[in-house]
């Protein structure tokens, strides 16, 4: 077998053994997959660099990216497998062995998992190694000898010994007519056209990789469909929402300033920024969904979604940031959310002294630790069911997920939320911190320039330049502009909700021709300006003013 046959084996074997997979999953949840399960222990495992990386190349599709990056660099493995295997056949099925165990490890050490969960890899892994064994050396090898070559030694066969050479030797054949003897010199009388072997088997060969590869893509997209309609869609669009006993404050008048390119005060659903550890959307069923909060409490509380909807709930607008926001980033959104106080909830269930960190824990075991004074000292943290007036989205957190004002979201920003333990920072540090970054997560003042757009090309004359700015459960007191380095131009701040969601901002600048470098800085209630020195996001967030580069003629 070639070496370019050889690969494409492998690498359909990897095909059969992910598709097959999928509707196995189906049945033992979407995480069970051995795509999205080794794609989650890369996830964890990735040095913190990297992944931040990531997330400034790729931004919200940054799992999208490491999906595609995963497949290719299996396929080239796999690639690699079915050429040893062309070699040595049990290179090549130890190979798909050592991955089918890896899936069925990623699987069983994910949070909530059980034995079942294995059966994705076991399976698909199985059905890999039989197709790899097929190409190789079963069915579909593409050596396997045809009637046409049958008297032809195989490559490598020992050739007869002279003790076995008949003493006598074959008459000769006859000479063939001249008239043929001219068109076929070297072929012997008798001769018919025939189609070669190694034809034959190279047909063969790709008759069933196309037959595979064809089978797995049914087999993988339907499983990933079968998955969906499995999916808590209709669940959702079930709730009803109850109405707030204490509405959010209608916006004052101009707090949008409706700008091209400028961001809306409410960033839409659709349009809200995602970052999560998730590689698959968590589905909740709200009908099955229950919220511990337990620890170091004197009074336990277990709360069913029905219990949670028939409390009071609050309404208010909140901006939430990502602590991955590089400086003029859009990973930040503003948003009118709907809950119950998670301050009432601790109330009831009563923290003991020294639990100084609530844990929030996802369905899928991810976890964020917030200090429990903050969730306590009166500002509006919520377990939120709504968002913009309908139920979270399920892709951020349906039924319910934590909103805490003024933290970034890696250390209060539970989504699909389950458990509420009260405990210390002394004794548990939750999920990115041993990974490098701060236990306690305040969020920044910042600011951000959206129009004009860098690298722009504008018309000399009067220019509206216009952003937003924050510092949430603090407040922007002060928006400043300056061009080319010149004097501090303090901006028109628009109206705003609260001190817990950013401000719209603009000044006009009457620009003359010429390469010009905008740059913008806020300054808090609290009169603290942001600094312009850059720092990188990790380990507390960012910081350095936002600059932008225009061209104007």
């Amino acid at each position: 077998m070639s070496r370019g046959r050889a690969a494409l084996a492998g690498v359909t074997a990897a095909a059969v053994a992910i598709g097959v997979a999928e509707p196995v999953a189906v049945f033992t949840g979407p995480r069970s997959a051995p795509l999205i399960a080794v794609g989650g222990l890369v996830v964890d495992a990735v040095p913190e660099p990297l992944k931040q990386f990531a997330i400034a190349v790729f931004g919200t599709y940054d799992k999208v990216a490491l999906l595609v990056g995963t497949s290719v660099l299996l396929a080239a493995i796999a690639a690699l497998l079915g050429v040893l295997a062309a070699r040595r056949l049990w290179l090549g099925l130890a190979g798909i062995a050592a991955f089918g165990a890896l899936g069925v490890a990623a699987a069983l050490t994910r949070a909530g998992a059980d034995a079942y969960d294995a059966l994705p890899s076991l399976v698909g892994g199985g059905l890999g190694a039989v197709t790899l064994w097929a190409f190789v050396a079963g069915p579909l090898a593409s050596d396997v000898t045809s009637p046409a070559s049958a008297g032809t030694p195989a490559p490598g066969a020992p050739s007869a010994s002279p003790s076995h050479t008949p003493s006598r030797a074959p008459s000769p054949s006859p000479a063939p007519p001249p008239s043929i003897a001219a068109l076929a010199p070297d072929e012997p009388a008798g001769w018919e056209p025939q189609e070669p072997a190694d034809h034959e088997s190279r047909r063969r060969f790709l008759r069933g990789v196309g037959l595979l590869a064809g089978t797995a893509a049914v087999a993988g997209f339907g499983g990933h469909w079968l998955a969906g309609q499995r999916g808590v869609s209709a669940a959702r669009q079930a709730v009803k929402l109850p109405a707030p006993a204490t509405p959010a404050p209608p916006l004052p008048a101009g707090a949008d300033l409706s700008l091209p390119r400028l961001a809306p005060f409410v960033t839409p659903n659709r349009e809200f920024y995602r970052i999560d550890t998730a590689l698959v959307v968590p589905q909740v069923d709200p009908a099955t969904w229950r919220l511990r909060i337990h620890g170091r409490v004197r009074n336990p509380i277990e709360l069913s979604f029905d219990d949670l909807l028939a409390r009071p709930m609050i309404e208010r607008y909140v901006t939430l940031a990502c602590v991955s926001n590089e400086v003029g980033g859009d990973l930040i959104g503003n948003a009118r959310w709907l809950g119950v106080p998670i301050r009432e909830l601790l109330d009831e269930a009563q923290p003991e002294d020294g639990a100084d960190q609530v844990v929030g824990r996802s369905v899928d075991g991810w976890t964020c630790g917030t200090p429990t004074a903050v969730l306590r000292d009166g500002r509006d943290a919520l377990l939120a069911v709504g968002m913009n007036g309908e139920p979270l989205p399920v892709e951020h957190g349906f039924p319910v997920r934590m909103v805490v004002p003024g933290l970034y979201g890696y250390v209060s920003a539970c989504k699909w939320v389950t458990e509420l333990e009260l405990t210390s920072f002394a004794d548990f540090d939750a999920y990115w911190v041993p990974r490098g970054w701060s236990a306690q997560g305040p969020i920044k003042t910042q600011s951000r320039i959206d129009t004009p757009r860098a690298r722009g090309r504008l018309t000399a004359g009067p220019i509206t330049v216009a952003g937003v700015a924050w510092a949430q459960h603090r407040g922007v007191r002060r928006v400043e502009v300056r061009v080319d380095g010149g004097p501090w131009q303090e901006a028109t701040l628009a109206p705003t909700a609260s001190v817990d969601t950013w401000v719209q901002w603009s000044w006009r600048w009457d620009a003359g021709p010429g390469e010009h470098t905008l740059q913008v800085r806020a300054t808090d209630a609290g009169g603290e300006t942001q600094p312009e020195r850059r720092r990188p996001v990790a380990p507390d967030g960012a910081t350095g003013w936002h600059t932008v580069k225009v061209t104007v003629g």
